[in-house]
Order: structure tokens, then sequence, then C-alpha cells
């Protein structure tokens, strides 16, 4: 069994979507970690990567991968690139994954590490996450890699389809894990579990999971 396999199995324990557990099986995360930290790929704990960011602890990503409800055909966008990993995740669940980063030496590794894994339905961008890509809304699903202060920024939530999904950590001191549904009769937010993510500082870009 490779370690990815071992790490689904282990997470299987709290996440139950087989899709996302098949993913996080395929995914080398030691491809996304720096060199010096490839012993600790697969622990269950965000691990710092290049420009002061994280590479976000499995669980914590399996839990909102399967919180968006990932189809085949989905067109998603993912707020704060970071390692890729999770945008490697997505690529696997759904049809087209747009990234957006700020820092382009992130996005420049990033895009290294995906393109080594053969995947070619992931399109990179650089820029403030905070404004989403409104030139490729609207999204069937959105993934936010960052605390939103105390709400989910709103031109994100309109850069969803009808029906769609967004899901984001929010709050400052205490953050729980938000899930957004864009229905006919307008959004629909649910609070989840406590997480804890750095949060957006300034014009920053989002930042991933402390």
């Amino acid at each position: 069994m490779t370690e990815a396999a071992a790490l689904a199995r282990r997470l299987g324990a709290v996440v139950k979507d087989e899709r996302v557990l098949a993913a996080i099986a395929s995914i080398p995360r030691e491809r996304f970690v720096p060199d010096g930290l490839r012993d600790r790929a697969y622990d269950n704990a965000a691990l710092p990567i290049a420009c002061g960011q994280t590479i976000s602890q499995p669980l914590v990503v399996a839990r909102m991968l399967e919180l968006l409800a990932l189809r085949p055909s989905d067109r998603v966008l993912d707020v704060g690139t970071g390692s890729g990993y999770h945008a490697a995740l997505l690529a696997l669940l759904a049809g087209h994954v747009w990234t957006i980063e700020i820092h382009q030496q992130l996005s420049a590794l990033a895009q290294r590490a995906i393109a080594g894994l053969g995947l070619d339905n992931v399109t990179f961008a650089l820029g403030d996450g905070r404004l989403g890509l409104a030139d490729e809304a609207p999204f069937d699903a959105i993934n936010v890699a960052a605390a939103a202060g105390d709400s989910v920024p709103a031109v994100l939530e309109r850069q969803l389809a009808q029906p769609g999904r967004l899901v984001a950590p929010v709050g400052r001191r205490h953050q729980r894990l938000v899930l957004v549904r864009r229905t006919a009769g307008g959004f629909e937010r649910e609070r989840l579990e406590a997480v804890r993510f750095v949060p957006l500082i300034g014009g920053s870009s989002f930042r991933g999971e402390a």
C-alpha cells in the first residue's frame, strides 16, 4: 500500500465520500512539500512551504472536498493555490479548476508539481483571491483555502452558479468551516466544525492553514 493510500484509509474514519478518498489515495502529497519535510508529508498536520505559507492538514482538505460534493463536470474556483495539493485533488474530482494565488513563486511551484502528475485541467492565475475570477464565473463550486474574516466575501458568493456550493473557513480568533449554497431563493449558509487557518491579511492573498 502506498503512503497516499494509507493516508486515505486513515481519513476514512471521518470522511465518507469515496471519490474524495480515492483522489487522496492517488496524489503523492510529498510532491507538494519542501524536500526537507518529505518525511512528514503524510502526517495529519499542516506543514510550512515557501513564502511563509502552509500546505493544509489532510483531514481539513478532505472535509472541504467532501462538503463541496463535486461532480465530474463541475467548474471549480480554488482561492489560494498555495502548494497546489488542494488544486490537484480538485482536478481529479471536477471537470476544470481555476486556481488563483498572489505569490508568483508559489504558483510556479504548484504548476510544476501538478504538471508532473499529468493533470491538464487546471488553469493558474495570479492575483488577489478575494476578488475571485469574474471573467470565468459562474463556478459550480468554490474552495477558499484561508480564513475569510467575519464572513465569506460577497464577491465570491456572487460568482457561484445556481445551484452552487462554496466552502471557506470563517472567523478570526474562533473559526469554523462555512458551507454556502446558492439556490433560487438566495444564499444558504451552514456553520460546521471548528478549524484554524491563517487569516487574510491586508492586500495579501489567502494563506494556508495554520
